[in-house]
């Protein structure tokens, strides 16, 4: 399939981004594209894998979805202007949970997840530890982990009551993780980080 030629300095809607048929991966950010990476490595599947099967099996008794990626989120600038001609930013996180059903349709979801895990690859660490956070503050997403596979550690971020991420924690390896927007949902991370 051939690769478009989309011009990196102009701003581009959901619309838009809905037509680009070509086998390359991108973000929207308010307007502008991110090209991804391609495939991520091995080790970062397997523990996106196992994150989402660990998330994935306790929320069976709620009413939360779980997604990984690629899942397109779309976070609008205004809530009420959700069309995709008015939506600029769209981001494909690695494990996304939606509590309010009402988001999701069959593009993906509209409007903040409750929960958003990306996991670093040396090529994205910065995108995903400085853009993506501060992006992913600004809409609300109530809590964001940082995945790190070389340390085999987590950092956990939780919005504020003033709309500011918080670092609830920095885990690793064999400790016991709390997903704060639940009431009993942990995950292990010897779980998530195995071989």
């Amino acid at each position: 399939m051939e690769t478009l030629q989309l011009d990196l300095n102009k701003r581009y809607t959901f619309a838009d981004y809905l037509t680009w048929m070509d086998d390359k991966r991108r973000e929207l950010i308010d307007g502008f594209i991110n090209l991804m990476t391609p495939a991520p490595l091995r080790i970062h599947q397997e523990i996106a894998a196992n994150l989402y099967l660990e998330i994935g099996n306790q929320l069976s008794d709620n009413p939360c979805k779980a997604y990984f990626a690629p899942f397109d989120v779309r976070l609008p600038n205004n809530p009420n202007e959700i069309s995709d001609e008015q939506v600029y930013t769209v981001v494909q996180p690695d494990i996304s949970i939606i509590c309010d059903l009402t988001k999701l349709d069959k593009k993906g979801c509209v409007g903040p997840p409750d929960l958003i895990v990306e996991i670093i690859s040396p090529a994205t660490a910065k995108h995903d530890i400085e853009d993506k956070y501060r992006l992913y503050e600004k809409h609300g997403v109530k809590e964001y982990w940082i995945v790190y596979p070389e340390s085999k550690s987590v950092s956990v971020f939780l919005l504020d009551s003033s709309g500011k991420y918080q670092i609830v924690g920095m885990y690793a390896d064999d400790t016991k993780v709390k997903v704060n927007i639940f009431d009993n949902v942990t995950i292990d991370l010897k779980e998530v980080f195995k071989d």
